[in-house]
């Protein structure tokens, strides 16, 4: 028996509400980044995805590494994208349905730093992250455990594995990593293998997710790429988070941000819908503002929740299950 959470959309009053665009404007968005995608395009860091793309309609300078996406090609990616996604737990009682508008909550990361019960801070180490996995395990209020500290003991290009095993030894929810390249990811998710017995049953019931994030603006690099073109292949779900800030990395206006955001974002499923058709995608967010006074990125500021209230808006309007930081 899998976990639905209550509607988020059931309006049991009236009155006060909080839409951060109209669907007017959401048309809008939606028509400047299909316009933005066709005109001006993404760079793209591998030649295996170039070829990928190409050979699915996209046009490709191979010179500049530039890709642009014809409308109707954005558009069918995102219509062969699943628009329910089940996130299965170690333990199916922990299994979490995503579709539609309801709301599950899970842990963020990275943390790089701990507290310790004496009030003194330090680096956090691979035995802080078991913990944090453990804690996450006994709260009912989470559904979902996304590795939340850094294994700062460890070696930087392996450190996301090592999380990875000690995540999936402390929790029975399902499991999400942001592994940095697709190498990482295919290490990962051999582990995930390993634990439900084998690739087709991993298939059948993905553990874990993988976060895949372009960066800002416009680019999906080799690490990217990999990465979700190994989660694709896999069948497990890979969220794709792209980070703009606005004033800085997007235009200083939300809206303008979230148009870079949603190219990023369509670009990116375009690449893993081409890999592997109806492959789970979840469309992510955590995009945020800058403070061009301080130069500061606060995630306390209201255009962080403002971002990150919009770009959900998006996602129901392509009818793809969404992920949210929350500040």
């Amino acid at each position: 028996m899998v976990k639905r959470n209550l509607y988020a959309d059931l309006a049991t009053t009236g009155g006060f509400g909080f839409d951060v665009f109209t669907d007017d404007e959401i048309d809008k968005i939606h028509l400047a980044t299909l316009e933005v995608l066709e005109k001006t395009g993404l760079y793209v860091g591998t030649d295996e995805a170039m070829d990928i793309l190409e050979g699915g309609g996209a046009r490709v300078n191979r010179k500049n590494k530039i890709v642009k996406f014809q409308p109707y090609l954005v558009e069918d990616c995102i219509r062969s994208a699943p628009p329910k996604i089940v996130l299965h737990g170690r333990d199916p009682a922990h299994d979490v349905v995503l579709e539609g508008k309801r709301v599950n909550f899970c842990t963020f990361g990275q943390g790089v730093s701990i507290m310790d019960v004496d009030g003194s801070v330090r680096a956090s180490v691979t035995e802080d992250v078991g913990k944090a996995a453990l804690l996450t395990d006994a709260m009912e209020e989470v559904d979902v455990c996304e590795r939340s500290l850094t294994a700062g003991d460890a070696p930087d290009d392996v450190a996301p594995i090592h999380e990875a095993e000690v995540v999936f030894a402390n929790t029975a929810k399902h499991t999400v990593y942001g592994p940095g390249n697709g190498w990482r990811a295919g290490k990962i998710i051999k582990m995930a293998q390993s634990i439900v017995g084998g690739e087709e049953e991993l298939r059948e019931r993905p553990i874990c997710t993988i976060n895949c994030s372009p960066t800002s603006p416009l680019t999906l690099d080799e690490n990217c790429c990999t990465g979700v073109m190994t989660s694709a292949r896999a069948g497990v779900p890979c969220n794709l988070i792209s980070m703009v800030m606005a004033g800085a990395s997007g235009p200083i206006t939300l809206s303008g941000s979230l148009v870079v955001h949603n190219c990023e974002i369509l670009g990116a499923i375009v690449l893993h819908q081409l890999t592997c058709k109806g492959a789970p995608v979840i469309y992510g967010c955590s995009s945020l503002s800058f403070d061009l006074r301080l130069t500061t990125t606060p995630v306390g500021a209201p255009e962080c929740g403002m971002l990150n209230a919009g770009a959900p808006r998006l996602a129901q309007k392509y009818m793809l299950p969404s992920f949210s930081a929350g500040g």
